[in-house]
């Protein structure tokens, strides 16, 4: 670049709009997109570590992608080159290769290409970069505004990460136009510019989330103002009002926002909130969405979400639709709105599923052929009998006679079941009553001669016994269960930052690791040997997307989250059996409390001691086998009892509502749920060996020590001769229960 090159660029730079010259050049300067790139989070340490790997920006216009990607250059040493898909082609992107290609030789530089729009670009365009982006020649960002899903070659979107950008906070505007107002190169920091505060809060109520759209105003708003005799520039409510009128609605027929704001139509419809129904369908309306679009899916929710409830509402939206096209715009939207209130207030029933589900069944099912007495009687009854025996209901009481319909291998099968809702309330008895005659009549059919439609029943339902199979759970599939309730509780995004508060195995942590592409996961480690465990784990993952380790308990968690970087605060913090084994559980509730960022939740599954199986209740003790005697007997249960009664015991010393109790004190709003889980054990000979071991097992006293307070070792060795006689190598059920606490943490405003 020579100097005639240099002064045209600053000449560009101080002429360009406010929106332009304003754009961050580093980290600090972002404002906005906390939840990917704030404290900890996985794509601000990738920038500060400069360790990049492709990546896409999608959202809304005037969100940051361009300026996120613009960040990136100012701080990366790798070399930068943007490319704008709407007025580069494949010849660009050849000569950016050769660019990367040459550095990569000669300087041992990595580059990224950036592409602007990048949704722009042709299917061979895009293909044209693959190959590039494949062998790492280049690190590729992209931005678009349309769903990658959709719009961006599969591949590259494969090998890229996507980052969703959310639409700007009031509070992101208002720092936004502060940043414009006292900036003394790019902004108005030289200039007296007075805006009224609410002129500030019209602008940033009509810009909608859009950057773009409240610096614009802005800057009409000042340069378009004279300044006063005291040479201040004021910008009241009615400037404010001229420079920004018209709010920026975000929606575009074509893309995500048309599918996304006609889904929460239509699940506004389901969940029958005509107030969210008229707010999205308004939205549509106003943003120019075609009515007959907007009628066409409300025909749609008349059949599969209202269905016999209410049979009317079809009917109802059929006669709007029609009144719609006599009418037209504008007088049509009463047509509209009283349609989506009729669906809206209606009664619910999806049983019209039922035919997709007898599509599947035939799809499956081996064809049985047509029963003999429904085939057609006109062609051939009289050689092959077809049609004999056939009931015409018109002729029997009630227009109706017991009969079979359905094929022979699937008598029994049930695809249509009434709701209780509406219309099918009043016929689901008459429906199930027939059924149930139906059943009784072909059971009571007889083995005619000659007659092929013999009664047969269909081999064992394969999903039934798989279901019944899952009912015998193990403790890995219930420890995966109870993992995903836990995370599921939390209601994880992907930028979501974790803190899970008790490692062990890594049973949450690598889960939520897993759910949480885009955000961060801390966990706590109570052991050396369980930190390390964890590192070596994690040291086959890229370094910025490996869990950060802490180690030690939980009462140290402050100073080591202090000796950190990182965050101070989750959205989510999780946990399994983080306080069973606490002595201050008020404390700890205390502690974790104060980790949740606003809007935050506390998911935690905490087994409780004091409801774990008595043993004494495996045993018949009450038979002629048990030889106890009644005296003896109830001193075993109560040197049993007498274990989970102990006050100085953490384990045993607090139930849920104690647990409830101290949640309460916190100011979260707390969700407790205490559930009792049964699973089978087997009862060996080794685990006979740990109940009456004369040592403690794991530093507490075994079962046998526990009973020596109350029973004689004579009487012990009775009790242990009449456990191995009637359950040694016996499956038992086993009961335990556990509380899953979600406490939510309110708001920032």
């Amino acid at each position: 670049m020579d100097l005639f090159d240099q002064a045209h660029q600053q000449r560009l730079q101080q002429g360009a709009p406010l929106a332009a010259r304003m754009r961050p050049r580093v980290l600090d300067e972002y404002i906005g997109q906390e939840h990917i790139v704030g404290p900890g989070r996985l794509l601000r340490r990738a920038i500060q570590a400069d360790q990049l790997g492709s990546l896409i920006f999608y959202g809304p216009p005037g969100t940051g992608k361009t300026t996120l990607a613009q960040v990136i250059a100012n701080t990366t040493s790798a070399h930068f080159i943007a490319l704008n898909a709407v007025l580069s082609g494949v010849k660009e992107i050849r000569e950016a290769i050769a660019e990367a290609q040459d550095r990569a030789k000669l300087h041992a530089q990595r580059t990224i290409l950036f592409v602007d729009e990048v949704h722009r670009f042709n299917k061979a365009q895009q293909d044209a970069l693959l190959p590039w982006v494949e062998n790492g020649t280049v690190i590729f960002i992209g931005a678009t505004t349309e769903n990658p899903y959709f719009e961006v070659n599969k591949a590259l979107v494969s090998r890229s990460r996507i980052f969703q950008l959310k639409p700007l906070t009031a509070a992101d505007l208002r720092a936004i136009v502060h940043q414009a107002l006292h900036d003394p190169e790019r902004g108005y920091g030289r200039r007296t510019v007075i805006l009224d505060e609410d002129a500030l809060e019209h602008m940033v109520d009509i810009a909608n989330g859009d950057a773009r759209g409240v610096l614009n105003a802005l800057e009409l708003a000042v340069e378009t103002t004279p300044p006063g005799d005291d040479g201040a520039i004021h910008v009241t409510l009615a400037v404010a009002e001229e420079s920004i009128q018209q709010r920026a609605v975000l929606y575009d027929k074509e893309g995500d926002y048309h599918f996304d704001t006609i889904s929460a139509f239509i699940k506004s419809l389901r969940g029958s909130d005509p107030d969210a129904a008229m707010y999205w369908m308004a939205k549509m309306v106003y943003a120019g969405e075609a009515p007959r679009f907007i009628f066409r899916r409300m025909l749609i929710f008349a059949g599969e979400d209202v269905g016999l409830a209410d049979p009317n509402a079809i009917q109802v939206v059929t006669a709007c639709a029609a009144a719609f096209e006599q009418v037209g715009m504008p007088e049509g939207r009463f047509h509209l709105a009283l349609a989506a209130l009729y669906l809206a207030t209606a009664k619910k029933s999806n049983t019209a599923f039922a035919f997709f589900d007898a599509l599947d069944t035939v799809s499956k099912e081996a064809d049985s052929g047509i029963p003999n007495h429904l085939r057609d009687a006109n062609r051939d009854s009289e050689g092959f009998g077809h049609g004999e025996g056939y009931l015409y209901p018109h002729a029997f009481r009630d227009h109706w006679v017991a009969q079979q319909y359905l094929p022979t291998s699937l008598q029994g099968k049930v695809f249509y079941q009434p709701s209780d809702q509406g219309y099918e309330a009043g016929i689901r008895t008459e429906v199930a009553r027939r059924r149930e005659a139906q059943l009784a009549a072909m059971l009571a059919v007889e083995d005619r001669p000659g007659d092929a439609e013999i009664l047969t029943f269909s081999a064992p339902d394969s999903m039934r016994d798989r279901w019944l199979q899952r009912t015998i759970s193990g403790l890995g599939e219930r420890l995966g269960d109870l993992r995903d309730r836990v995370l599921d509780n939390a209601h994880l995004a992907r930028h979501s930052l974790v803190l899970d508060l008790k490692t062990g195995s890594g049973l949450i942590t690598w889960e939520a690791l897993r759910r949480v592409p885009e955000g961060g996961v801390y966990t706590l480690a109570r052991s050396v040997r369980d930190a390390e465990a964890l590192n070596q784990l994690a040291a086959q993952l890229p370094e910025t997307e490996r869990p950060l380790v802490l180690q030690g308990d939980l009462a140290a968690l402050p100073e080591l989250l202090a000796a950190q970087e990182g965050p101070r605060h989750f959205d989510a913090v999780v946990g399994h059996n983080v306080l069973v084994d606490v002595a201050e559980k008020g404390a700890a509730v205390e502690l974790i409390a104060a980790t949740v960022a606003p809007g935050g939740t506390v998911s935690l599954a905490e087994r409780i001691p004091r409801h774990t199986q008595r043993l004494y209740k495996l045993l018949a003790l009450d038979g002629s086998n048990a030889g106890l005697g009644d005296e003896l007997t109830a001193r075993l249960i109560a040197a049993e009892e007498a274990i989970y009664t102990r006050s100085d015991d953490p384990l045993v010393s607090w139930d849920a509502d104690d647990l409830a109790a101290l949640w309460e004190t916190t100011g979260l709003r707390m969700e407790l749920t205490t559930e009792t889980e049964i699973a089978e054990v087997r009862v060996s000979a080794g685990l006979l060996a740990r109940w009456f071991s004369d040592t403690p097992i794991d530093g507490r006293p075994s079962y046998a020590q526990h009973l020596a307070v109350l029973l004689t070792p004579t009487e012990i060795e009775q009790v242990r001769a009449l456990f191995q006689r009637q359950l040694l190598n016996q499956t038992v059920a086993w009961h335990s229960r556990t509380v899953y606490v979600v406490a939510r943490a309110g708001g920032n405003g």
